[in-house]
């Protein structure tokens, strides 16, 4: 039997090779999570503790309400921060970190400290 009647042989016509195996990236989910770049001043601020909207927007100066909303609204589908509305005219709402934000301080400590170093 020749070399090319052997591989026919263990491979029946309807072989299909395997597809390379995708592994996810962990660095890439934590940043899928964590957002744009305005998602690091906005977690800044709330390390300090609960903000509402206006005082985020006043200590991220540059940041215009549209990018603001979007950016608290991503963290808080992922998980990230907590949104609390009261009912007062106008409505007040207040954003907290969750356990798995406030877990987030510790790594963007490091950078802090990375880019203090090299930057």
């Amino acid at each position: 039997m020749s070399l090319t009647e052997s591989k026919q042989n263990r491979h029946p016509g309807n072989y299909v090779p395997k597809q390379p195996v995708h592994i996810e990236c962990s660095i890439e989910k934590a940043l899928d999570v964590i957002g744009g770049k305005w998602s690091f001043l906005v977690l800044r601020e709330l390390f300090g503790g609960t903000k509402r909207f206006g005082e985020l927007q006043r200590s991220i100066s540059s940041i215009s309400p549209k990018s603001l909303t979007d950016t608290l609204r991503h963290l808080e589908e992922n998980g990230v921060l907590e949104r609390t509305a009261y009912p007062t005219v106008p409505v007040t709402v207040e954003y907290t970190l969750t356990p798995k934000g406030e877990d987030l301080h510790r790594m963007l400590k490091e950078m802090k400290l990375w880019a203090a170093k090299w930057c």
